[in-house]
């Protein structure tokens, strides 16, 4: 067997990682979260990151820094909360034209009532504003419908009523709408909470979640055996759930501060064992286990920002943890079909397992010193 071959995957991968890289960075754009309470009126909150929507970041990038524009958003950023409230408010027009709100299919004509924008000192990190429009409503509102440009990005969408709270809620990708929500039904169809979280869930993992990716991508390369895997994924994926449920619930939190970096460094620990040990050690399902813990925080952070309602709690963490899990597995899936014919072959070791864990620990490195020394 020739080395070419056998290094072609490796290479790819590596080649991937380096042109990834530099899409993991402080400025990530959040999607915005919408509140929709209709009663005697509509009172619409967006709760977004303002500099971005004004400097006009667009929602293909998934950092700040990768627009032609992000000269001016760290311009907007380094703004006082009067400064930027004046920047907003030639703005405001604009972004009242790009949403299409209708109640009884009938479009609303919506106003800016308030602007509150927190004065934050850490520029490195996004801030999010509150921007609250109002409508009056000339009669009862039965369905309602909420959908904004592409450009402005993801959503995620929260709809109630004077009467009955989270009557729907649903993750809306670019340009997608909410259809018609009907004010009086007594709650949202299960199955749509469902498939919602579930989509959420899988793509933090593919295509968004490059580290959680590579974490699981080095626990493959040193597993001779599905069962060995699996084994390990179930104790990732049974930590990740513990902490998830934790965090979003508010009894344990962590600064993003502390977990990202040590997320890192997981990374980091696990290729590295891939390099210097040719099989698993008994400790590895208790290393893993301890660092699935902090993922699940990390998940927290992201349900935390995209907001998961109270009536909806559990239906939408479970589904968003099947939705990660069924990632995890799509990325093993994707290592099998690539290097998994090799893993008996006597060269599988030298010439895929160690090349690969050097260059994804070279990445984790990278990424721990982004997020400490160079945060």
């Amino acid at each position: 067997m020739s080395l070419a071959p056998s290094l072609k995957p490796v290479l790819l991968l590596v080649l991937a990682l380096f042109l990834s890289v530099s899409n993991v960075a402080a400025h990530e754009i959040r999607p915005a979260v919408v509140d929709l309470l209709i009663s005697d009126k509509v009172i619409l909150t967006l709760n977004l990151n303002l500099e971005a929507l004004v400097a006009e970041v667009g929602a293909e990038h998934e950092d700040t820094d990768q627009s032609s524009n992000a000269a001016e958003y760290k311009r907007l950023r380094a703004m006082t909360p009067v400064q930027l409230q004046v920047a907003f408010a030639q703005y405001g027009e604009r972004l009242i034209a790009g949403i299409e709100l209708t109640v009884n299919k009938l479009p609303v004509e919506l106003q800016i009532t308030s602007v509150n924008i927190p004065a934050e000192t850490d520029l490195d990190l996004a801030r999010s504003s509150l921007v609250v429009f109002e409508s009056e409503l000339t009669e009862f509102a039965n369905t309602i419908s909420w959908q904004w440009q592409p450009e402005f990005g993801a959503a995620a969408l929260r709809v109630s009523s004077a009467e009955q709270q989270d009557i729907y809620t649903a993750y809306l990708l670019s340009g997608a709408g909410s259809g018609e929500v009907v004010i009086t039904a007594e709650a949202q169809a299960s199955s749509s909470i469902i498939s919602n979280y579930l989509r959420v869930g899988f793509t933090h993992i593919l295509p968004k979640g490059l580290d959680h990716i590579l974490f699981v991508v080095g626990l493959f390369l040193l597993s001779a055996s599905i069962r060995s895997l699996l084994w390990q994924i179930s104790s990732f994926t049974l930590a990740h759930t513990i902490t998830l449920a934790l965090g979003m619930s508010g009894i344990l939190q962590l600064s993003s501060a502390i977990v990202e970096p040590i997320i890192a460094a997981s990374i980091v620990y696990v290729c590295v064992e891939n390099i210097f040990s040719d099989r698993l050690s008994r400790f590895r399902p208790p290393v893993v286990f301890v660092f699935g813990l902090l993922h699940g925080l990390g998940f927290a952070g992201v349900l935390t920002e995209i907001g998961l309602s109270d009536s909806h709690f559990v239906t939408g963490l479970v589904a968003f943890n099947v939705g990660v899990e069924l990632g995890q597995l799509a990325v093993i899936a994707l290592c099998f079909g690539a290097v998994g014919w090799w893993q008996q072959r006597a060269w599988y070791r030298q010439r895929i397992a160690i090349p690969a864990s050097a260059a994804i620990a070279m990445v984790g490195c990278y990424w721990v010193l982004e997020r400490t020394l160079l945060a």
